[in-house]
């Protein structure tokens, strides 16, 4: 029973872990939350708190497997969106914010 018992606990943990953040994925995260949190839904849940504002995990695979999303966070990401600022990222925090929303997508998919 107590063998059984730390099998589960052992294989709990390494699912959970199949699932945290790397270090370059939480950086992501913390800069789209930092930057981007006051409209949009930065998690993998929850609501937008603009409504207007998509949430991150609801980008398409389009936008963010081509490439051209970290490039135009680089170049200065913007929209025809009125209060929505224009952000730069340098290479690093782009690849990162882009690798955060990819790792958010890739948990919501269907196993």
């Amino acid at each position: 029973m107590r063998r059984s018992g730390i099998a589960v606990l052992m294989i709990g943990c390494f699912t959970a872990a199949s699932h945290a953040l790397d270090a370059e994925q939480q950086h992501g995260k913390e800069l789209l939350r930092k930057m981007c949190g006051h409209c949009h839904a930065v998690g993998s849940t929850g609501a937008s708190p603009n409504s207007l504002a998509p949430p991150f995990r609801s980008f398409g695979e389009d936008k963010l497997y081509d490439n051209d999303f970290a490039q135009r966070l680089q170049d200065g990401l913007s929209t025809i969106h009125p209060d929505m600022p224009t952000f730069r990222f340098d290479r690093e925090d782009a690849e990162a914010a882009v690798n955060y929303i990819k790792a958010i997508r890739e948990r919501r998919k269907p196993k």
